[in-house]
């Protein structure tokens, strides 16, 4: 049974993150990067292959979590913005 990607974790704002995309080409740009590090991240944590340095790790992960800062910031203004409109 394949585990879920833990590094995964805008999954719930899909929608909101496709709306981000269309009409921010950076955050598509950065949403992007932080897919691909995300799936290689989770590739290197669960293969039986070459060992990896934690360093490269540790390097990955630290670069992911600011992609996931900058991506929840995004999300947040587009959230108070959709918000803003409805009142």
């Amino acid at each position: 049974m394949k585990r879920q990607n833990k590094y995964r974790k805008f999954q719930l704002q899909q929608k909101n993150i496709e709306a981000l995309e269309r009409e921010n080409s950076r955050f598509k740009r950065v949403y992007s990067e932080y897919e691909n590090m995300s799936d290689e991240l989770w590739s290197l944590e669960n293969s039986s292959g070459e060992p990896v340095p934690d360093d490269f790790i540790n390097a990955m992960l630290l670069q992911t979590s600011y992609l996931e800062e900058e991506i929840e910031d995004w999300l947040i203004q587009f959230n108070e913005k959709k918000t803003e409109v409805k009142d």
